[in-house]
């Protein structure tokens, strides 16, 4: 395998400070002599370095200015399951939730079906935004079963609901089964997250299952496509020769 050339050695440095928040979003890069010194290379490793992060979009070069850090997409690993504060938990930015409804109705036929439970028994539907800072990121709407969480509270679901399964309940969440979709937001979607209506939009569709295979979520996430980006890895299947 060919050795990775110094300068994308260097980028990947600067990545890396980037994600634990020594380099912050919107802050100027060190200068191009406090980079050399840092990491201990030349002028050119450094500009071959910048340069190849600016085409990528990770910085941004103003003119007299300095470079500068951009905000990213957050890179939404499907293999992963994390919580919304877990995902942007490296731009160390204020997470909140606004809470739209809360309420305790009657499973649908096709609800029950998607949380395993019998048709009218109780849910919890919960429909949310999800911000950073002042930025609405993500519409959520959140269907539970109640007899799995009797004691689930508005106040809960104003902050981390997989904190509360986990450290409140004791439940241990193993996985989830996602179904993407790119679609045009309905006007009350679009309303809530600020954007134009004729803006494609991406919907999330999640049913979570616990370690003991039940089902305790069932929900679906509407994402403005300019924060986050969907990644997976996709292995060719060997053939016997």
């Amino acid at each position: 395998m060919a050795r990775l050339p110094l300068y994308r050695k260097i980028a990947d440095e600067i990545r890396n400070k980037i994600g634990t928040g020594e380099y912050r979003v919107g802050t100027a890069l060190p200068t191009e002599a406090q980079l050399r010194e840092a990491f201990s290379v030349s002028r050119v490793t450094v500009r071959q370095a910048i340069k190849l992060l600016v085409e990528n979009g990770e910085l941004e070069s103003k003119q007299g200015s300095g470079t500068y850090v951009k905000e990213s997409k957050v890179n939404y690993d499907i293999y992963q399951q994390t919580s919304f504060a877990e995902k942007w938990a490296h731009l160390n930015s204020s997470i909140r939730s606004e809470i739209l409804a809360f309420e305790i109705r009657p499973a649908s036929l096709t609800m029950a079906e998607n949380l395993q439970i019998n048709e009218g028994d109780q849910i919890f539907y919960v429909k949310r935004v999800r911000f950073v800072d002042d930025n609405p990121i993500t519409v959520e709407e959140t269907w539970l079963p109640t007899d799995m969480f009797p004691d689930l509270t508005y106040q809960v679901m104003q902050g981390s609901k997989y904190e509360f399964i986990e450290q409140q309940k004791g439940l241990v969440i193993d996985r989830s089964e996602q179904e993407i979709i790119p679609i045009l937001p309905p006007k009350e979607i679009a309303d809530l997250l600020g954007i134009d209506p004729s803006q494609p939009i991406i919907e999330k569709r999640t049913r979570g299952h616990l370690h003991d295979d039940s089902v305790f979520e069932y929900s679906r996430n509407y994402f403005k496509s300019s924060d986050y980006k969907f990644t997976l890895v996709a292995k060719r299947k060997r053939h016997s020769e």
